[in-house]
């Protein structure tokens, strides 16, 4: 156990050493392309900047992000260590089980996250055209990054619903039968969940969640 622990920790050190490494490409790169992409669209003849209105956001941002590639890069060792660790207690059929779960939940959540990312520009530009003419758009390092995290992992969280069902069906608490009679509420309650979780109100991000849940 303690030496998994110590794996465990170097791993997810080294990761984080990459995530310093890589957070200005990342910037450039994946984070702040939808913005500039937006004020384009919006008529905005400015640079897409982002402003640092606390002496330490910048700091605390660029903690989070490398926190955040960390256990991404990590989480398939995380994961193995964790397996390894709780086998020996599970039963063959537990066993038998568990990895297509695993591995479900994993290609899932990583799908979900694509798709948000995808949809945020348009969720982006709903935002800011919502505010008004009159508003100009300037988002702090947090504030927006902070956005674009929520989104990818709300929308990660959504696609696991599918294994949910699958997980409560094996262990006898929901039947068939049960989900065909309450369709129309679970339909109604999905869509509303799927509304409450994306910022926007466009039919594209919300379609997008609602579907898979």
């Amino acid at each position: 156990m303690r030496r998994r622990l110590i794996y465990c920790f170097v791993t997810l050190s080294v990761s984080s050493a990459v995530g310093v490494l890589v957070y200005d490409w990342l910037l450039e790169n994946v984070f702040l392309p939808p913005y500039c992409r937006v004020l384009i669209q919006q008529g905005f003849d400015r640079p897409c900047n982002l402003v640092i209105l606390d002496p330490l956001d910048g700091f605390r941002t660029r903690i989070k992000v490398t926190i955040y590639v960390g256990l991404v890069l990590a989480m398939p060792i995380l994961l193995w260590n964790l397996w390894r660790f709780v086998t020996p207690a599970l039963q063959r059929r537990e066993k038998r089980l568990t990895l297509p779960f695993v591995i479900s939940g994993l290609t899932l959540f990583s799908l979900g996250a694509y798709l948000a990312y995808n949809t945020f520009e348009r969720a982006l530009s709903f935002l800011i055209s919502f505010g008004g003419s009159q508003v100009d758009p300037m988002f702090s390092p947090g504030s927006y990054l902070g956005l674009i995290t929520y989104m990818m992992f709300a929308f990660g969280i959504g696609f696991q619903f599918p294994i949910l069902l699958v997980f409560l069906q094996l262990v006898g608490i929901l039947r068939p039968q049960q989900l065909r009679k309450a369709r129309r509420f679970c339909i109604v309650g999905i869509v509303t969940a799927a509304a409450i979780i994306t910022p926007s109100g466009d039919p594209i991000s919300l379609a997008t969640l609602a579907i898979p849940l």
